[in-house]
């Protein structure tokens, strides 16, 4: 183990997005209540942040050191955040698509970053009504970001897989369990990133967009992972909104684990060829369209593995960091997802026990939307 980094803790933060929705018709609000983000902000402090939409607002956690210091945060901050909405007659709901939102009802917020992304991406920017979880790990000083980046990337598939939450889309059962990362694969610079050499290499590509108008910032390289602008970093962007946040808590933990495994193994995970990235993004559309049920193409040519096996393997590599990190808790977590399925999958699971006891495609759509909405709030309780 390097000693330098022993006595790291790899402190982390997350990003929620939400759906903010009618407490009657639970359907999306296309307009934000005057004067909500202010009471928001009064209540949660800059924790709470408007999204692009006005029927979206994300929760930004402040810096975690334990597992279980996050836990009790994050749940005291989406009960106090559906305190404040709740005052409008909303309600939260968390799912990386909202089962019966119409793109084209919606209102965008005033500030004017959001502005200038409708006015640069027009219709795509328009149609985002997605919602996603963002995971910050905190890496070493003296640990090249990018480098790291590029050996977590092979498993930027399975942490999609567990998140999906997003498998209806326009009132419309889309047949993938992720529509949400189809969706963003609008935009440019999503996705899988290329491999850097390092983060000089990355920094000067970003500058190169920059000089030609491309992008104001690196903030603008809106890949499923990359090196935060603003934070010494590296954020898990692939992941859905996840409805459970024991899920959340989950991904977070096992996403700090393999950054920590990795610092304290940098030999493992370097090998790359010509078609790595494209493996990688191949796996990605499994994880997007199967979810948990994907299987995993294997760069050797050997059989194709089975999401939870991936797992098992991951958390196989990691177990000594878990124990470092006192995260087993939430880790054992994974095991009731396993076993419960992702949020899609229990969507779907719904939906189509209603529509086999005779209900219309929208009326079997309305349980859905009641356990996306209680479960939103739910404990993050341990097995």
């Amino acid at each position: 183990m390097p000693a330098a980094h022993a006595d790291f803790d790899y402190t982390f933060g997350l990003e929620e997005e939400f759906f903010l929705v009618s407490a009657d018709t639970h359907r999306l609000m296309p307009r934000m209540p005057a004067g909500l983000i202010k009471r928001a902000r009064e209540a949660l402090g800059e924790s709470v942040a408007q999204e692009m939409l006005q029927s979206q607002l994300e929760i930004s956690s402040p810096v975690f050191h334990t597992a279980a210091e996050a836990r009790e945060r994050m749940h005291a901050l989406r009960h106090a955040l559906a305190g404040v909405v709740q005052g409008s007659g909303l309600r939260l709901l968390s799912a990386g698509t909202h089962p019966l939102a119409a793109w084209r009802l919606q209102h965008g917020t005033s500030r004017r970053h959001y502005q200038r992304l409708v006015d640069d991406f027009q219709i795509i920017a328009r149609r985002n009504l997605v919602c996603g979880l963002h995971v910050h790990v905190a890496v070493p000083p003296g640990v090249d970001r990018v480098q790291l980046m590029n050996r977590v990337m092979p498993w930027l598939p399975l942490f999609l897989a567990l998140s999906t939450s997003s498998p209806f889309w326009g009132r419309q059962r889309t047949g993938l369990l992720s529509y949400r990362q189809a969706l963003y694969d609008e935009w440019p610079r999503t996705g899988i990133p290329d491999f850097f050499d390092d983060q000089d290499q990355y920094d000067a590509f970003a500058e190169l967009l920059r000089r030609n108008n491309a992008i104001k910032t690196a903030g603008s390289l809106w890949w499923g992972i990359r090196p935060a602008l603003d934070y010494p970093t590296l954020e898990l962007r692939i992941a859905d909104a996840c409805t459970r946040l024991r899920d959340s808590l989950a991904i977070a933990q096992l996403f700090r684990c393999l950054v920590r495994f990795l610092v304290q193994h940098p030999d493992h995970g370097g090998e790359r060829s010509a078609i790595t990235r494209r493996v990688i993004d191949e796996n990605r559309w499994r994880a997007k369209r199967f979810g948990l049920g994907a299987r995993f193409i294997a760069e050797s040519g050997g059989p194709a593995e089975p999401a939870p096996d991936a797992l098992a393997r991951l958390r196989r590599d990691c177990a000594e960091d878990a124990d470092a990190l006192q995260c087993g808790g939430d880790l054992a977590a994974l095991d009731a997802l396993l076993a419960e399925g992702t949020s899609a999958d229990v969507q779907l699971a719904i939906y189509d026990r209603r529509r086999e006891s005779g209900d219309s495609h929208l009326q079997a759509l309305v349980p859905v939307l009641d356990w996306l909405l209680a479960t939103t709030l739910e404990p993050p309780d341990l097995p």
